[in-house]
């Protein structure tokens, strides 16, 4: 019965505060006035009965003016200098300066009007209304601060902040001000701030995190620290990461000084502060020599790649950029995010809806706006997709290639720049197949160019782009699960998309004709791993059997048609550094001209057969440098060819 009643009793005291934050404001106004008007009253009462010892008793309404005098005097002060317009469960030291303004000139008015008035009255009372008064008007706010909070933490989120500097506290200051999030706590690495107490809340140390997420049911902790490092803010993750907390972080620093983002503007952690790494300056030199005051067209402008090389291209101030791209929607996204960056820079931008297969279309761009620099990211990159439609695949990554590469000669373009793949070395899958075809064609191209260069830049995946795993984990963890993984064992290579945008165009400004640029991509990472690192940090536990109780499952569903367990970046031969730490240049064979023409016609005779499977194992073989001794003779049925693949 006693709980029943403590039950009821909670439940009415939560209906009573959320009745007082529901009234109007002009009516919380209101309460306030009549509240300080009473407790200004019963401070005048208290100053005489402490200096008397005893009941006061006026007896004429001249020895009453005094009192009321002080009192209309501080709440005149009140609302002309704003006390009534602050809220009160957010109120600092600029509602306390007002207080005491206000009651500190109430105490002058009380002692003049005595004085002027010759009452025969002590001339301490007004010094005891100063005290008195100024105690119950600051606690009446503060009772109703604690009242308030107390609410709030009953009904709100327990969350903890990482970083007590400058930042971290106005965040905090920002999430108390709703009700939906309860501070219980700061994190600081640093010695000097631990122990300490800001704003009423503890700091702490990294190590205290654990027990308070157990006490306090703490499922989220806020990333606060945006002017750490990205090497720094990656080691904090690693340690936040296995707690299973939901990690949010703040807008970078430069974001929220220049008036594009908030403070409180939190957001998920994204998964390339985790394995990114440290990002090494660019070269302005490089970035700038391919570009700027150049004519520079993106194909497929409208992918992950393509559309990040075009916000590069942007900011290197080109004279005009064209984007060419065969889908509609992806190119007016573009037209959206890029007309008005290009206006407010002055520069010219094309959008071209076009195939890099119509050579026509191709040849006519070209001349029209003269372009001098192409950045060829036109390509089917998924590999299952590509894998089951194996001719569409070939004519587009290949012939696409070929015949780009043809035009750009013909129409005297400076520089084309082919985007490849890791998975064209030793390729077990059509996708990565073309991409070394096309990556043959360029070499092919550059060893008979006299005027364009032709340079192909290799690297693995990229966090966040289309074909990545990264977007599949998040949608398959929003959706609450299971994560698919293809094998417990494989790895891949990863590099943010803007990172890898600006190594490409450093990459072709050192090109020197038939070029493979191989990007430095860190080291590997094991896609099971990178699965219970996102689970972790959306605040979830992977379910084993170790641990049934968990959240989303990790589902092995083993290796899809053409996938490997591991990539590589070199086919062979040698390696040599450049300019810049993190581009390396491959010398690789690469087949002559007559044979690279042989195996094109080939292709399109099988194409043009519509034998799928016969295509990929042929394209298969010559990606691999297989049977050149029979798939490079110039005689012979596409039957007879097809049974010496086979062989």
């Amino acid at each position: 019965m006693g709980l029943i009643n403590d039950h009821l009793h909670e439940r009415k005291e939560t209906g009573m505060r959320l009745w007082l934050l529901g009234l109007p404001r002009n009516i919380k106004q209101m309460l306030l006035v009549v509240t300080d008007s009473l407790v200004l009253l019963l401070a005048a009462i208290s100053s005489y009965v402490m200096r008397l010892g005893d009941v006061w008793h006026p007896v004429s309404l001249r020895e009453l003016f005094p009192a009321f005098l002080a009192i209309a005097t501080a709440l005149i002060i009140f609302t002309y200098r704003g006390l009534y317009k602050t809220v009160v469960r957010y109120m600092n030291a600029s509602a306390v300066s007002i207080m005491l303004l206000g009651v500190s000139s109430a105490a002058v008015v009380f002692a003049l009007s005595i004085r002027l008035e010759n009452l025969s009255q002590p001339r301490s009372v007004p010094l005891l209304f100063w005290f008195v008064a100024l105690s119950l008007v600051g606690g009446v706010r503060l009772f109703a601060q604690v009242y308030l909070r107390r609410f709030a933490a009953g009904i709100s989120e327990p969350v903890l902040i990482y970083g007590a500097g400058a930042t971290g506290t106005q965040l905090g200051s920002a999430l108390t001000q709703g009700y939906r999030h309860c501070v219980i706590g700061y994190v600081d690495d640093n010695l000097q701030l631990q122990n300490m107490v800001v704003h009423g809340v503890r700091v702490y140390t990294r190590h205290h995190i654990k027990a308070l997420a157990a006490s306090y049911q703490i499922r989220q902790i806020f990333l606060a620290v945006p002017s750490a490092t990205r090497d720094q803010r990656r080691e904090i993750l690693s340690f936040l990461e296995p707690l299973a907390l939901r990690v949010r972080t703040l807008p970078a620093m430069d974001d929220v000084l220049t008036g594009k983002a908030r403070i409180e503007d939190v957001h998920d952690v994204e998964v390339d502060e985790l394995l990114g790494r440290e990002p090494v300056p660019p070269q302005q030199d490089l970035l700038d020599a391919c570009i700027r005051d150049k004519v520079v067209m993106v194909t497929g402008a409208g992918g992950s790649i393509g559309s990040e090389l075009c916000r590069q291209i942007l900011a290197s101030n080109p004279c005009l950029l064209v984007l060419y791209e065969i889908h509609e929607f992806a190119l007016y996204q573009m037209q959206l995010e890029l007309v008005p960056k290009a206006a407010a820079a002055g520069i010219k931008i094309h959008f071209i809806l076009g195939n890099v297969q119509d050579k026509a279309r191709l040849r006519e761009v070209l001349r029209r706006y003269g372009v001098q620099t192409i950045y060829h990211a036109a390509a089917y990159k998924h590999v299952p997709m590509v894998e089951g439609n194996v001719i569409e695949g070939v004519r587009n990554n290949v012939i696409g290639t070929q015949v780009a590469a043809e035009v750009a000669a013909e129409c005297g373009v400076d520089i084309f720049v082919l985007i490849s793949t890791d998975k064209a070395v030793r390729p077990a899958n059509v996708m990565g197949a073309s991409k070394r075809l096309a990556e043959m064609i360029l070499q092919c191209a550059a060893k008979h160019s006299t005027h364009t260069r032709y340079v192909m830049v290799r690297f693995g995946n990229v966090l966040g782009s289309s074909g990545s795993v990264v977007p599949l984990f998040m949608e398959q963890i929003r959706r609450g699960g299971a994560v698919t993984v293809t094998h417990p064992e494989v790895i891949r290579y990863f590099m943010t998309i803007r990172e890898a945008a600006q190594l490409v165009v450093q990459a072709g400004s050192m090109a020197l004709g038939g070029d493979v640029f191989l990007l430095d991509m860190g080291p590997a990472v094991r896609i099971a791993d990178l699965a219970r690192k996102m689970i972790h940090l959306a605040g979830l536990h992977v379910r084993e059997i170790d641990y049934p109780e968990g959240d989303i499952e990790i589902k092995y569903i083993g290796l899809r048609p053409g996938e490997k367990l591991y990539e590589e970046l070199l086919i062979g031969g040698e390696v040599s550094g450049t300019r810049h730490p993190r581009i390396m240049r491959a010398d690789e064979q690469h087949p002559s001209e007559d044979e690279l023409s042989l195996m094109l016609g080939r292709l399109h005779e099988l194409m043009t057969s519509g034998d799928e499977m016969f295509l990929a194992r042929y394209i298969l073989g010559l990606a691999s440098g297989q049977r050149t001794d029979v798939m490079y003779e110039r005689s012979g049925s596409i039957k007879g060819l097809e049974q010496a693949v086979l062989q």
